[in-house]
């Protein structure tokens, strides 16, 4: 392999290095907050971070079936269209993934501690259709800032949005007119 071929190699590395760690740092922000709120809920005065360190790794271990999924294309059925349809179908479709990974990964840990499939079945949401549909409504609506803003970082150009978001802007740019809205 020639040094323009680990270069590429080097740079493609680096790239899924970022959006891992991007897609880690928004789903370990969103898991953080549903196990907090658990815990409020449920009223445990003595609050454990042990949640929050199994928050932390399923944050890692749905980020990768995400960078996965991606780079197999999932969910692009809808990149030609106008912008909600994309993201509202990606934030869909990525919460049933992650529901069907969890379901796929208790099953199997199930079964290797010798449970039958029955015993493995978590429990998501409860026992109920509304309940699992509740669930999945949650983390829908909860990736869709995260695909809204992928979205329109793609559309901007490489860089651009994150740039906007971080840096600092000129003193002139705060002269700004407000965007018409229709």
């Amino acid at each position: 392999m020639n040094s323009e071929g680990l270069h590429r190699l080097k740079e493609r590395g680096l790239d899924e290095m970022r959006r891992f760690l991007l897609m880690f740092a928004y789903l370990y922000v969103v898991f953080g907050l549903f196990v907090l709120n658990e815990s409020l809920v449920l009223s445990e005065r003595n609050l454990s971070f042990a949640p929050q360190g199994f928050a932390l790794i399923n944050a890692a271990v749905m980020a990768k079936v995400m960078l996965i999924a991606e780079n197999l294309k999932l969910g692009r059925r809808f990149d030609h269209m106008p912008l909600i349809w994309p993201v509202a179908y990606k934030a869909g479709l990525f919460a049933l993934a992650f529901m069907l990974f969890h379901a796929a990964e208790r099953i199997g840990l199930g079964m290797v501690a010798g449970k039958t499939l029955a015993a493995s079945m978590p429990h998501i949401g409860g026992v109920t259709w509304e309940g699992k549909l509740t669930v999945w409504a949650i983390l829908a609506i909860s990736l869709l800032p995260f695909f809204a803003l992928r979205e329109i970082g793609q559309i901007m150009g490489e860089g651009r949005l994150w740039r906007l978001m971080f840096q600092a802007r000129d003193a002139s740019a705060s002269d700004r007119r407000p965007v018409d809205t229709p």
